[in-house]
């Protein structure tokens, strides 16, 4: 049993509920303004997605809202990087669209239309300059979008070693400890209630990730929420073909610390809704039909659902025709790749929602209940600035950017949504 799960405060300043990026890099920042902060986690530190994602922390391709705020977190990176003691593998090595005609080229114009505005230094290559990044670069790729300041981490290290720095400065993060209730006293937060007993606070942070809209639905507030299978794999050591991270139109795969590369299929994904989850197919229909062929329905493996101790941890398994869909295309779109074995292999689930782009948000129908969620695959990068962002708001402190974007109320207010980058 880890010491940390008897570890509750009877009274704290901040609840958060999630121990991933998401609520690891707000009571980061809280901590840091000298609040007192307990994270609760049903499972273990990082246990779900944050640790699982294919590390990739990018601007490029992001929404025009988002961009930003993750131009800022790369920022928070460095500094969260020279601040551990542990090397996360945080490197601005680039981010790599490769493209094999002009059609797959001009998917990134609309992108291409805005980034500029905010001093992004994303180019267009052509073949030439394309053959200068990439070492035995394939045929097949004849031009890419290059971002040359993206940045790359380690998922398995990263949020554990903030984790670890965050007790030695006297957060409380509690493991497997599930949040069973948040009370209410005249709309206000009072108290939560946990496995292990109750906990005193005036301020809760929903960062749960897939559960969130769980967590969301028994304050009585509605969140459309789907979980979306994806698979990773990682290879041994391998040539340094690209030290950032590339994608394609099969594949994707970015540099390790090890030496070795983490290799995705990049137009594979599995929807696994449960029963909870089947109320929210409608406002999903849009992103599933923008993304046909590429999301693919599954029946449920793992439970999902308001019962947070049925799953502590959601450690989905990778099928072998999954894997081997990975490696042969992995083959087939770099050849380098050939002699190199895939040597692990593990699935996630992210925290999808209709538009693709995260709540960053007070629910106003209750003081003292904020929420961090929903980032849709995209959240390792972009998590840090989020943080800040979350710590900030819960202070009342300002915040420097527009985030009418990420409000809850565009789920229930008769809003069109815009579809965001997809998953």
């Amino acid at each position: 049993m880890n010491s940390d799960r008897l570890d509750l405060p009877a009274a704290t300043d901040v609840v958060i509920i999630g121990a991933g990026i998401a609520g690891i890099s707000a009571a980061w920042f809280l901590i840091k303004s000298g609040l007192r902060v307990c994270v609760c986690e049903k499972g273990i530190v990082a246990g779900e997605q944050s640790s699982r994602n294919w590390g990739w922390c990018r601007q490029q391709g992001r929404d025009k809202a988002e961009l930003p705020i993750v131009m800022e977190s790369l920022r928070r990176w460095q500094e969260i990087a020279s601040e551990l003691d542990t090397d996360i593998g945080f490197r601005r090595e680039g981010s790599l669209y490769l493209c094999e005609n002009d059609t797959e080229m001009a998917k990134h114009d609309r992108f291409m239309s805005f980034a500029p505005d905010y001093g992004l230094e994303t180019r267009r290559l052509n073949r030439e300059q394309l053959e200068a990044l990439v070492i035995d670069c394939p045929q097949r790729w004849r031009s890419a979008l290059y971002t040359p300041d993206d940045g790359r981490a380690e998922p398995a290290l990263a949020v554990p070693a903030m984790a670890q720095a965050l007790r030695a400065r006297g957060v409380h993060i509690v493991e497997n400890c599930a949040v069973e209730k948040i009370v209410m006293q005249n709309r206000k937060v009072s108290a939560v209630i946990t496995e292990h007993g109750e906990l005193k606070t005036s301020a809760v942070l929903v960062a749960a990730g897939a559960w969130s809209t769980f967590v969301l639905r028994d304050c009585g507030i509605r969140l459309p929420q789907l979980t979306v299978k994806a698979s990773v794999a990682r290879t041994s050591k391998a040539p340094p073909i690209f030290n950032g991270n590339a994608s394609g139109s099969q594949v994707s795969f970015r540099r390790r610390l090890d030496g070795g590369y983490t290799v995705a299929s990049s137009d594979y994904l599995e929807i696994f809704p449960s029963f909870d989850h089947l109320r929210f197919l409608v406002d999903f229909l849009p992103l599933v039909k923008s993304s046909l062929g590429k999301l693919k329905l599954r029946i449920p493996e793992l439970q999902v659902d308001s019962n947070y101790t049925r799953q502590r941890i959601l450690n989905p398994v990778p099928t072998a025709k999954t894997v081997a869909r990975i490696k042969s295309r992995l083959i087939d779109r770099v050849p380098a790749f050939r002699d190199v074995e895939l040597v692990e292999s593990w699935s996630g689930m992210i925290d999808a929602l209709p538009d693709v782009v995260p709540v960053l948000d007070k629910a106003d129908a209750l003081d003292g209940l904020w929420i961090s969620t929903g980032f849709s695959g995209h959240g390792f990068g972009i998590g840090p600035a989020a943080g800040k962002i979350m710590a900030n708001l819960i202070q009342n402190k300002t915040v420097a950017y527009d985030l009418g974007r990420f409000r809850l109320a565009r789920f229930s207010d008769g809003s069109k949504l815009e579809l965001g980058p997809s998953i």
